[in-house]
Order: C-alpha cells, then sequence, then structure tokens
C-alpha cells in the first residue's frame, strides 16, 4: 500500500513539475512576443520620426514640394502606422493563440486520464472510488462540514480487518466497514 502511495505522490510530483515546465514555456513565448511587438512598435515609430524629418528638410527647400512630400509623407506615415499596430496585433493574438492551445492541451490531458482502483479479497470486490465517496459522504453528512472545506483524504486499506481506515484534513479520524 505504501509503494502504491509513493508512485501516485510520485505520479503526481512528475505531473506537477510537467505543468509548471510547460506554464514557465508558455509565459517565455508570451513574453519574447511581446518583445517583439513592441520592438516592432519602436522601429515603427523611428520610421515615421525619420519621416517627418525628410518632410521638414525638404519644406524648407520649397514650400511645393513641401506640401507635396508632406501629404506623401503622412499618408505613408499613416499606413507605415496602421501596418505596425495590425502587426503587433497579430503577435498579440498570435501569442494569446498560443497560450490558449497550450491551455487547452493541459486540459484534455488531465480529462483523459481514468484511474481506478480495486482491492479483490476473500472473494470480495472493494473499489477505492465507493469508500473515498463513502468517506465524503460522512465529512459532509455526519460531520456537517461543507465539501468545499475538504483538503485531503487519507485512506488507508486492511483487509484483514474488513475495514479502511481515513484522515480528513489531517485531524478527522475514522473506520469504514468493507
Amino acid at each position: 500500500m505504501k509503494d502504491v502511495k509513493k508512485n501516485v505522490a510520485a505520479k503526481t510530483e512528475e505531473v506537477k513539475k510537467s505543468a509548471a515546465v510547460k506554464k514557465e514555456e508558455v509565459k517565455e513565448t508570451v513574453e519574447k512576443k511581446e518583445a517583439e511587438t513592441k520592438k516592432a512598435a519602436e522601429e515603427s515609430v523611428k520610421a515615421v520620426e525619420e519621416s517627418v524629418k525628410a518632410v521638414e528638410v525638404k519644406a524648407e527647400e520649397t514650400k511645393k514640394a513641401a506640401v507635396k512630400a508632406t501629404k506623401k509623407t503622412a499618408d505613408a506615415a499613416a499606413k507605415a502606422t496602421k501596418k505596425a499596430a495590425d502587426t503587433a496585433a497579430k503577435a498579440t493574438k498570435k501569442a494569446a493563440a498560443t497560450v490558449k492551445k497550450a491551455a487547452a492541451k493541459k486540459t484534455v490531458k488531465k480529462a483523459a486520464v481514468k484511474e481506478s482502483i480495486s482491492l479483490q479479497y476473500l472473494g470480495k470486490d472493494i473499489k477505492t472510488s465507493d469508500l473515498m465517496d463513502a468517506v465524503k459522504n460522512i465529512w459532509t453528512g455526519e460531520l456537517g462540514k461543507k465539501a468545499a472545506d475538504l483538503e485531503s483524504i487519507n485512506l488507508y486499506l486492511k483487509p484483514e480487518e474488513n475495514a479502511a481506515y481515513y484522515v480528513i484534513n489531517e485531524s478527522f479520524t475514522g473506520r469504514i466497514e468493507f
């Protein structure tokens, strides 16, 4: 029984570590995408500033050429700004989609695992899920506690005594007959 508890604890720890690694990878991806978006926006701002400077130089040379160049540059700046905003929006959407996909994959993987443990002893077939449900019913029914207050259940099977012993939230103990 201790081996089973150790294996379950080890698997739980392994899943937690894997989830933490995935979370960190997603976080890094989001940070990279945010940095790329910020860089693209800064480059667009620099391009617009350079265009404005070029317009000012031409304005000094001739007013007519400056008016035409200003209109063209303003249009180009508007297009560049719009393009930069579109690029930033696309990058943000892509990063958000990546995060959603990672979260969806994580959720799917959790839902795919179905566990069942049965103890067969002297012609009896005892399912741990039935025993866990009984302990939960004791918590909410007999003890009158809220299900949300239930933090942990430790279940110890003693087939030679036809009983299972439980510890709820590290403080309440009891026995259930098979």
